[in-house]
């Protein structure tokens, strides 16, 4: 059904352990950056803070991989954010 609709699947037909690892990091950032640092009173603050988590990460925190650029400057093709050296990162 995706290739008839000429979607292109992501997997190599290998199942292998990299085919998730953007996935997976994700998730290891925001569970040591965000879920294990706070403690929560309720599903509907974990849903907001991951939230606002997920945000910063594509918006305002540099990635070593993108150049200390945001995925979101990547994504939009914009050249702000681009520096040589890590920042600070407060959120």
């Amino acid at each position: 059904m995706l290739i008839a609709a000429g979607v292109q699947i992501s997997m190599d037909g290998k199942r292998r352990a990299i085919d998730n690892v953007f996935t997976e990091r994700l998730w290891r950032s925001i569970k040591y950056e965000e879920v294990y640092l706070n403690e929560y009173r309720s599903p509907a603050e974990v849903r907001r803070r991951v939230g606002e988590y997920v945000r910063f990460y594509n918006e305002q925190r540099p990635h070593q991989s993108l150049g200390y650029r945001t995925p979101a400057s990547v994504y939009w093709q914009t050249d702000d954010q681009v520096t040589d050296e890590p920042t600070a990162i407060n959120k």
